[in-house]
């Protein structure tokens, strides 16, 4: 593992150990760098995954090593390569001649006593296998061919379970290309078409892009596509005969035309189909984790999305037949009204649409106006440009991806059982310019519209790491536990969907919590889940101001040991930059908590709760852009990034259709990576470079 990650091994150990005695990755990361040198979440979270999958490993060797004793065949030798074996693959091949197997060929021919002859024949030992084989013949045996096919039949096998030769194949066959063609009676279907650019497809494994791999898959298992690995036979049966021939005496003609043949069929029946299968399912694994870090990526980015903070919102679903759907809400995000205009066709009540949200405007005090960016968007934009709105509000244009999920969701029913799914949604929107992180926790990551081929990578890998983004972001913010909705506090380290329902009961009938010891109080919240979780949740308005702030209550004694060497008070020390800078974090160094400690709590003091996240900013689409009709090449527009994928980014530039740029128009030469260009939700400038009208398919230039 350490190797893996290139780290020190102490560095691991430690990790392992906390995760052990319960410590969670935001509080190792957060809480004790001394003891992992400062590894970040991402590597903590990697440290966890790979525990898990090595100890999945260890039980696997388990099972190996207890049946190949069993059967009375464990040598030193081969208790000692299992034991330190860090491969899956290798750990199977070693397992292979030993693991129980259906009934084969090479079985019926050990039934038939034909193992001598292939033994004789494997070692090269004899110069004419027919005479030799004509001694096997009898009843069960009429020939000397079906003698020699059988004994053929044990040395395939036998090739195929060496682990040396699987090895070989599995370099070969890493080398090769990967082949897609139609499958039979595929290629004038119509559900092929989108797949047609895969029709006559071949790239090297090795280089062969996720977006890729993963669309050719989909293609065979809908069964439009054929895919194979392009080795060559002639050069893998040469490999493998070289293998099983090194170092033994040149046999005759006779001898080495039967093993040649026995080299052929186990290539093409057994090595070709089992290498093949291996080779395509180790790069699916490469694409799928590249594939989930991609996710992962633009999940980090839009979860720490800018908020506008608290402000009195009024959100609108725009829509064209069915109305704009309108939401105000207060500063917390509570519904206090919510109406239907139709300012556009068909009804095109333009005047009375301008009055009502004029009304809540002012009847409401609104700070901020969020659109959602679906159907009816920039028509929306541009009737609000019509409405006086109230000084220093500003109006923001919000993603509705998932929007319609969360309307749905039994999340959405519990906080507000007596609206329906149109209200619900137009507060989603939002509670979305307020605070992305907050609202968009009760939405299932794979309903954001920033994945990649998401249903078809594995989904027990991106479920834990979408899961480990969630809580590496929320952590890294912080939760003010007295306002926090349950699905926030659920991610909090330490709590889970049980505690954070019990703390929001709590704070509902105790009229809130009033400082971190408060916690205790809770059901079920005992001294392992306060110390796990106490430094991420924030009491506001606290008596003591470190309450507030991201020191962990263990580290309060060193917070007051600073105030006190410089004749102050806590509070006035907290948010005080000037009395912070006189601090000399080694004079404050203890037992338990180093540097990086001292460090990080002189740091929170200057900044107490910090939010890492930065400010919201305007964006403004083209004003003359409607259609993509509107669109010619050369045209340099504003857009917004919606998506990130390891191809290209696709782009809002106000219309219905989003466009791409490819990861060869990005202006970083070839391979570039895109995710280290661009960032989700990023303001750019980019020029139109080709518009296919009938596809509706737009494609870019990066410009800025």
């Amino acid at each position: 593992m350490a190797s893996t990650l290139e780290v020190a091994p102490w560095q691991v150990e430690n990790t392992v150990r906390m995760m052990e005695e319960g410590d969670t990755v935001p509080f190792i990361s957060r809480y004790r760098k001394e003891r992992t040198g400062g590894l970040d979440d991402a590597l903590i979270a990697t440290i966890k995954h790979l525990t898990g999958v090595f100890g999945e490993l260890e039980k696997r060797k388990s099972t190996v090593l207890e049946t190949i004793e069993s059967l009375g065949k464990l040598t030193d030798a081969l208790k000692a390569e299992i034991e330190n074996c860090v491969d899956p693959a290798r750990l199977e091949d070693l397992y292979l001649p030993y693991r129980p197997k259906r009934r084969t060929r090479a079985t019926v021919a050990r039934e038939n006593g034909l193992e001598p002859l292939a033994d004789a024949m494997f070692d090269f030992k004899l110069n004419d296998p027919a005479a030799e084989a004509h001694k096997y013949l009898g009843d069960k045996l009429a020939s000397v061919e079906d003698a020699l096919a059988g004994a053929r039949d044990i040395i395939a096998e036998r090739i195929s379970e060496t682990a040396e030769i699987r090895d070989a194949m599995r370099l070969i066959f890493s080398r090769c290309r990967v082949v897609s063609k139609p499958a039979r009676g595929a290629a004038d279907k119509p559900e092929a078409a989108k797949y047609r650019s895969y029709f006559n497809f071949s790239m090297p494994v090795q280089r062969i892009p996720a977006h890729n791999l993963l669309a050719i898959l989909r293609a065979q298992g809908e069964g439009l596509l054929s895919v194979s690995i392009d080795a060559d036979p002639e050069k893998c049966c040469s490999k493998i005969y070289y293998e099983i021939s090194h170092g033994k005496r040149y046999p005759s003609p006779a001898l080495q035309s039967q093993i040649k043949e026995a080299v052929a069929d186990c290539y093409e029946r057994l090595l070709e189909p089992s290498i093949s299968g291996e080779t395509l399912r180790e790069a699916k694994r490469k694409a799928d984790t590249e594939s989930i870090e991609v996710f992962g990526e633009n999940l980090r980015q839009l979860l720490l999305s800018s908020p506008v903070g608290q402000k009195r919102t009024l959100a609108i679903d725009p829509g064209f037949r069915n109305g704009c759907k309108l939401a105000a809400l207060d500063a917390h995000g509570n519904l206090l009204h919510h109406s239907i205009i139709y300012p556009h066709p068909p009804r095109n009540e333009k005047v009375r649409a301008l009055m009502e949200v004029q009304d809540i405007l002012e009847k409401y005090e609104i700070q901020a106006v969020a659109i959602g960016n679906g159907t009816a968007a920039r028509e929306t934009e541009e009737f609000m440009r019509k409405v006086q709105l109230p000084e220093g509000c500003k109006v923001w244009t919000v993603s509705e991806d998932g929007a319609s999920i969360y309307s749905a969701s039994e999340i959405a029913r519990e906080e507000f059982p007596d609206e329906d799914v149109t209200v619900r949604g137009a507060v989603s929107i939002g509670r979305r310019l307020m605070d992305p992180l907050s609202e968009l926790v009760k939405i299932d990551p794979k309903s954001l519209g920033i994945g990649q081929y998401q249903h078809d990578v594995d989904q027990s890998l991106l479920k834990e790491k979408l899961d480990s983004v969630v809580e590496s972001c929320v952590n890294s913010v912080g939760v003010d536990v007295n306002i926090a909705s349950p699905s926030l506090l659920r991610y909090v380290a330490g709590i889970g969907p049980v505690l954070a329902d019990n703390i929001v009961a709590w704070r509902t009938s105790h009229g809130g919590f009033a400082s971190r010891k408060d916690l205790m109080d809770v059901p079920r919240l005992g001294p392992a889940a306060f110390k796990q979780s106490a430094g991420f949740l924030r009491i506001n308005g606290a008596s003591n101001p470190l309450d507030s702030s991201a020191v962990h209550p263990e580290s309060y004694h060193i917070a007051e040991k600073m105030a006190s060497s410089l004749g102050v008070p806590v509070s006035s020390l907290v948010g005080n930059k000037e009395l912070c800078s006189k601090l000399k974090a080694r004079d404050f160094v203890e037992k338990d908590f180093g540097l990086p400690t001292v460090n990080d709590i002189i740091s929170e003091l200057q900044s107490p709760g910090r939010d890492p996240r930065q400010e919201a900013s305007e964006f403004e689409f083209a004003s003359d852009i409607h259609e993509i009709e509107d669109l010619h090449p050369g045209m340099e527009l504003p857009g917004i990034v919606t998506n990130i994928t390891n191809f290209g980014a696709f782009v809002d530039i106000g219309l219905h259709e989003n466009g791409l740029i490819h990861v060869s128009r990005m202006g970083r030469g070839r391979g570039a990576d895109p995710s280290k260009i661009l960032k989700l939700h990023q303001q750019i400038k980019v020029q139109v470079e080709d518009i296919d009208v009938e596809r509706r398919r737009i494609a870019l230039r990066l410009l800025s």
